[in-house]
């Protein structure tokens, strides 16, 4: 108690950061958090168009099945990323391993629109392809740490839950500028054209961005939070610390992450194939049906991150994951069933609406239940394993249960995850009443 009541002293010594400044850096942040989740988000766009070029056999739900297959080993690389840049970013700053993650993504996006296809190298251009993705998923790994932390210590105390929301709400325009782009893409090119080379032009697109974004961080603020921790001195961060000194705040972020990383990619990625594979609609409709979800989605995060500030982020994703158990399982059910595009597109929204309840807060949630020292290893690190085994798998878990023909089974695993990580939201303590982020 004594150390916290110092450090908070040192803390309001320090002088208030201007809302103008403060706005900036939120807005610096987002821009690049934007980019790094276009980039990761193109490949899922894209896959309907590309998947036969790396994996040229067996049917459509095969070659999606592959290319899925492919989604998921990038996910491998998050852990990894999310532990190596959660130790950098808690030893030489939030911006400097923003930074870093920004040029990584980079690298690999430029990899996959330059890599050839099966027909000209073989089985290279599908090994090249995971390589590509493994980079992006080392960068991702280390960006949603880091930017979860910048953003929540940079957004106040008051208003984190606001302010910290745009971190997702960035996440969500990340994945709908990649469908705008492939939107584009499909009212300008023909069949043919995008089927041909036109799917690789996202990612050159993506590559370009994040290097504009690399300049843009360099820039940035560090946050005061971590400025503070620095002058204090102390010894250098170990992940044995987190394990050992915060094993129940880091299962429950593991715990909360299974459950909202699953829905997220069942809702959102998975949703965009399943409308044509199992729905029966086209791929133009598909694709104008979930960016019409999506807007909606980016749009109400942060009024439930206001919410969060009044209601308390525990009840608001108590609440969220509560819901969710509830409506999946007969959501997806009415969406495999329909022909109606405005049916689909109001269940769809109805399911991502009720996913904001963890989307909007978790950031905040995270980052304040964690000291500043070991604030973004402790954020990203149990993150990105929930997001490895739960998130990377839904869509192959989906596709390989729709081979079997027991396609529904898929939506009482989402249901029931989101079952349990209710529960472990109740638990939670009042975050809002017993942050450890000192500065206001």
């Amino acid at each position: 108690m004594a150390i916290l009541q110092e450090h908070a002293a040192e803390a309001a010594a320090q002088p208030a950061m201007s809302p103008l400044k403060r706005i900036n850096a939120i807005l610096g942040g987002s821009a690049g958090n934007l980019v790094e989740w276009y980039d990761w988000f193109a490949y899922s766009s894209f896959a309907l168009y590309f998947a036969r070029h790396f994996f040229p056999k067996g049917d459509a739900t095969a070659q999606l099945l592959q290319t899925a297959v492919v989604f998921a080993v990038g996910f491998l690389a998050r852990p990894l990323g999310a532990w190596l840049m959660g130790l950098y970013a808690d030893r030489a700053g939030r911006r400097a391993a923003l930074t870093a993650s920004v040029a990584l993504m980079s690298a690999g996006s430029f990899g996959i629109a330059l890599i050839p296809d099966y027909a000209a190298i073989g089985m290279a251009a599908p090994a090249l392809l995971i390589v590509a993705r493994l980079v992006q998923g080392l960068s991702l790994g280390g960006e949603y740490g880091a930017s979860a932390v910048y953003m929540t210590e940079m957004a106040g105390k008051g208003r984190r839950g606001f302010w910290s929301s745009f971190q997702f709400m960035t996440l969500i325009a990340g994945q709908l500028t990649a469908l705008a782009v492939l939107i584009v893409l499909q009212n300008t090119l023909s069949q043919g054209a995008l089927e041909d080379w036109g799917w690789r032009v996202p990612f050159a697109i993506g590559g370009l961005l994040a290097i504009v974004v690399f300049w843009i961080r360099s820039g940035l603020s560090e946050t005061r939070s971590f400025l503070a921790a620095k002058a204090q001195g102390g010894a250098p961060v170990r992940t044995a610390m987190l394990l050992r000194d915060h094993p129940r705040e880091t299962l429950a972020i593991f715990g909360l992450t299974c459950a909202g990383s699953l829905a997220f990619y069942a809702y959102t990625t998975y949703m965009q194939k399943f409308l044509v594979n199992t729905s029966g609609f086209s791929k133009n409709t598909a694709t104008t049906i979930t960016a019409g979800a999506l807007i909606i989605y980016m749009l109400i995060q942060p009024l439930v991150g206001w919410a969060s500030d009044h209601l308390g982020r525990r009840n608001v994703m108590a609440a969220g994951f509560g819901l969710g158990a509830v409506a999946t399982y007969p959501a997806f059910s009415l969406i495999a069933a329909t022909s109606s595009p405005w049916t689909a597109f109001a269940v769809m929204t109805l399911l991502i609406v009720i996913l904001s309840g963890y989307t909007a807060v978790n950031a905040a949630v995270k980052a304040e239940l964690f000291p500043t020292h070991v604030r973004a290893l402790g954020v990203a690190l149990p993150y990105a394993l929930a997001n490895a085994i739960f998130g990377g798998t839904a869509e192959s878990v989906a596709f390989g249960l729709k081979r079997n023909g027991t396609e529904s089974w898929f939506y009482a695993y989402v249901a029931v995850a989101m079952a349990i990580a209710a529960l472990i939201s109740a638990r939670l303590p009042n975050t809002n009443a017993t942050e450890l982020i000192l500065e206001a």
